[in-house]
């Protein structure tokens, strides 16, 4: 080979190593750009993932609140139902008190006069009765007039006060009692012990214990008794004044019908 020749091939080598070099150098960058744009598509990557996880979290926040929110739509629903329910049910109370006041004027028409004559056939009782405690059951029908011209009275007091009389009077067919007072004796009185048993019999006795009646509802007048009647009497009035223990005991008895 000429040393032209050599020349040449080793100033082609030299080139070409500096070519190579040159290729090495060009690479080097381009792996370099390549790695940092690696890197920029992580970091992008990173963070859109972040982004991702962010909306993916506020999501499960929106979905919770929203499926609270069904619920209590759901629970207001029912309660709103059970609200309306009740609402319907006082309408219809009401109504029906509403009917109701409207005929209170009606039953006061029917009531009101019926009171009255109760009272009166109350009253016609009394004085055909046995004179038992005569004073304060005049009283109580004088008193129930009153209250019948009580306008603070209502009519439902008014209507319980004259059952009550009426009851009240019912008592004293089973009432065995003695109670002292005073006996009107052709308008001379005086001051005896009464003891009644229920309407069966009435009986006074003086308080020396010498004189004994006994009331005679025929002829509305009282029958003197006998001697044999006082110590019994006595006994009588005791024992319903539990002065002595309940026993057998005989008192004078007009049989029904008799004259």
């Amino acid at each position: 080979m000429s040393k032209l020749s050599k020349k040449s091939l080793i100033a082609s080598t030299i080139m070409g190593a500096m070519a190579l070099s040159a290729s090495n150098f060009a690479t080097a960058d381009a792996l370099t750009d390549l790695q940092k744009a690696e890197a920029q598509i992580f970091k992008a990557s990173v963070k859109s993932q972040n982004k991702i996880n962010n909306i993916y979290e506020q999501t499960q926040e929106l979905l919770a609140e929203y499926r609270n929110v069904v619920d209590e739509a759901e629970v207001l629903r029912g309660y709103n139902d059970h609200v309306q329910r009740m609402v319907d049910d006082q309408k219809a109370n009401i109504a029906s008190l509403e009917r109701q006041i409207a005929g209170i004027d009606k039953i006061k028409q029917g009531v009101v006069p019926l009171m009255y004559k109760m009272i009166d056939t109350l009253e016609t009782f009394i004085d055909l009765d046995v004179p038992v405690n005569l004073e304060s059951r005049k009283e109580r029908i004088a008193g129930l007039r009153n209250i019948m011209d009580d306008s603070n009275v209502t009519t439902s007091e008014q209507f319980r006060l004259v059952l009550e009389a009426y009851e009240i009077e019912a008592n004293y067919g089973t009432i065995f009692d003695a109670y002292q007072g005073e006996l009107d004796l052709n308008g001379n009185k005086i001051t005896v012990d009464f003891v009644h048993m229920g309407r069966v019999a009435l009986v006074a006795q003086s308080l020396d214990y010498k004189n004994a009646w006994v009331w005679n509802n025929q002829t509305r007048s009282w029958d003197e008794l006998g001697e044999e009647y006082q110590k019994t009497i006595t006994d009588t009035i005791r024992m319903a004044r539990k002065q002595l223990p309940m026993d057998l005991t005989k008192l004078p008895v007009f049989a029904a019908g008799a004259k």
